[in-house]
């Protein structure tokens, strides 16, 4: 899972120091003596249209390879055309998975012993940074099938901010649950009750 609950290792060079993996938005944007306390994306849910879409590129593909296989052996060039023509097309396919990767990959969200952060967006990229303590509310949404798969959106409310929604995060309670835990640690014994009966 990519999504979980995560001491911040050591980084260096753009990488992290534990698995050599390249960074990410969050990584990169630590503060001395922030570490991640839990992270979350998107649900894999968001890749359903993608590969169904793969799908269905796939068709015409196999057609084509169908056809350069019953015209093989055939003088001219068209065996060589028509795999030419399924190549392309199962290249393609694979394009739009890859994009439907990249695009669930493009968000990310954080919750670290100082801050909230959210990054989304995959040409033009947004963010939202905000101090634990002017947190004001996090609110999540669910549908019937977001309660069974784990996802829903997401709604973070910061002190004089507008509400910022994100749909389609996965573990959306989880996230909402460690931010209050961290402002009840944070804020003391009394505080940390008012938090905790914020959460449903």
């Amino acid at each position: 899972m990519l999504d979980k609950r995560i001491d911040s290792p050591v980084m260096f060079a753009g990488c992290c120091a534990d698995c050599g993996a390249p960074m990410g938005y969050v990584e990169k944007n630590l503060i001395p003596g922030e570490s991640i306390l839990f992270r979350t994306r998107l649900h894999s849910i968001v890749l359903i249209g993608p590969i169904f879409t793969a799908l269905l590129i796939c068709v015409p593909g196999a057609l084509c390879a169908m056809e350069s296989e019953k015209h093989r052996g055939e003088p001219g060039n068209s065996a060589k055309l028509w795999a030419l023509a399924a190549a392309l097309t199962f290249i393609i396919a694979f394009l739009v998975i890859l994009y439907g990767i990249a695009k669930r990959n493009s968000t990310e969200m954080a919750v670290t012993n100082r801050r909230v952060l959210i990054k989304w967006g995959l040409g033009g990229r947004r963010t939202l940074e905000i101090v634990l303590a002017k947190v004001e509310s996090i609110s999540v949404s669910e549908t019937i099938l977001g309660r069974m798969l784990g996802y829903g959106t997401v709604i973070v409310r910061g002190t004089g901010g507008t509400p910022e929604p994100v749909v389609l995060i996965a573990r959306p309670n989880e996230f909402r649950r460690s931010v209050y835990e961290q402002l009840a640690s944070l804020q003391g014994p009394a505080a940390g009750a008012a938090s905790a009966a914020m959460q449903p």
